[in-house]
């Protein structure tokens, strides 16, 4: 394929890079340079705007720059708006940073009478859950599939930096999508951050997201969460096994694992479950898988490609399982 510099740059700087060059372009100045490019950026502007609040104005002033108090990127447009964008690929908002970032602006929005437009702008895979917890603080979210539909439309552009990074975000989309024409066995990480976005369609997810461990971490899925005792009984996706779950556990471990294992166990023989097993090694953490299915059970065959509905009904029949085992 022709080599494009965001195949090589793909970390958030490079993005913001791209984004501020593109709402620079919206400056009326601009035009002279290129007509096509222009009107593109000037759409992009409008298209912020309008996830806030109507707005029918041309664009004809824009100053647009980044690292403006810790901000990734800024644009004042035409002496009435300033957006502000938090750029994220793969990671997600921490730190309390959009709520300083918004406070920050909305000062500064006062004291020179500009409205403001906080944005959430994310290229890589987010869960709903997580998402809604960014809206929850005043941010509007522009999701991958958003940019990959408004960058499409864009007519008549000849600039390789636009049209390139156009291609990436194409590429990126496609690739989430891949759990629909894939064997299994050759699901990449992709593949399953698209899944998992399927699913949080299908079952009611309390969330997902990359999991850290000493033996490499996985992107985990984890849902349908009930009361046993004092503690959260539940299941999880780890990227191919499927776990029953127990947490938070503090005292006696072991032996609160190993009572609910038992129940599991033995309501999975009633059952004929004959697919719930115990796991090969059992930890002795705050969070504890005591019984698991493994993916060719729950998901599908290697050679196979996924069939979403029986997934979702043999992922309901597990619920309700669970609901048997709480009783």
């Amino acid at each position: 394929m022709k080599p494009s510099i965001f195949d090589l740059a793909t970390k958030e700087l490079s993005q913001d890079a791209f984004f501020t060059w593109l709402l620079q372009w919206a400056d009326g100045a601009n035009k002279i340079y290129d007509e096509a490019l222009n009107t593109c950026a000037s759409n992009f502007a409008t298209l912020l705007i309008e996830k806030q609040f109507e707005y029918k104005k041309p664009v004809k002033k824009v100053n647009a720059g980044r690292q403006w108090e810790n901000i990734d990127i800024w644009a004042e447009i035409n002496d009435e708006i300033l957006i502000i964008i938090e750029d994220k690929t793969y990671t997600t908002e921490h730190s309390g940073q959009l709520e300083t970032y918004k406070q920050i602006a909305e000062k500064y929005c006062a004291e020179r009478n500009l409205k403001l437009v906080p944005i959430y702008l994310k290229t890589g895979s987010e869960s709903s859950v997580s998402l809604k917890n960014v809206v929850s603080k005043g941010f509007k979210t522009v999701e991958r599939k958003d940019l990959a539909a408004f960058l499409n439309e864009q007519e008549g552009i000849e600039n390789d930096i636009f049209n390139d990074f156009k291609t990436r975000i194409n590429k990126i989309e496609q690739h989430t999508s891949t759990y629909l024409t894939l064997k299994i066995k050759d699901w990449r990480y992709n593949s399953w951050e698209g899944f998992y976005i399927f699913l949080q369609d299908s079952i009611n997810v309390r969330d997902w997201s990359y999991v850290s461990n000493p033996r490499g971490g996985f992107l985990g899925l984890w849902w349908h969460f009930l009361d046993w005792k004092e503690f959260n009984v539940y299941l999880q996706i780890e990227q191919g096994n499927l776990c029953f779950k127990i947490g938070e556990v503090y005292d006696n471990k072991s032996g609160t694992r190993n009572e609910w294992h038992d129940i599991i166990m033995t309501k999975a023989k009633t059952a004929n479950l004959k697919e719930i097993k115990k796991p090969g090694r059992f930890g002795n953490g705050t969070y504890m898988t005591v019984a698991v299915v493994e993916r060719k059970d729950w998901l599908g065959a290697d050679d196979e490609v996924a069939d979403l509905n029986a997934i979702v009904k043999k992922l309901k029949e597990y619920e309700f399982f669970l609901n048997e085992c709480i009783k």
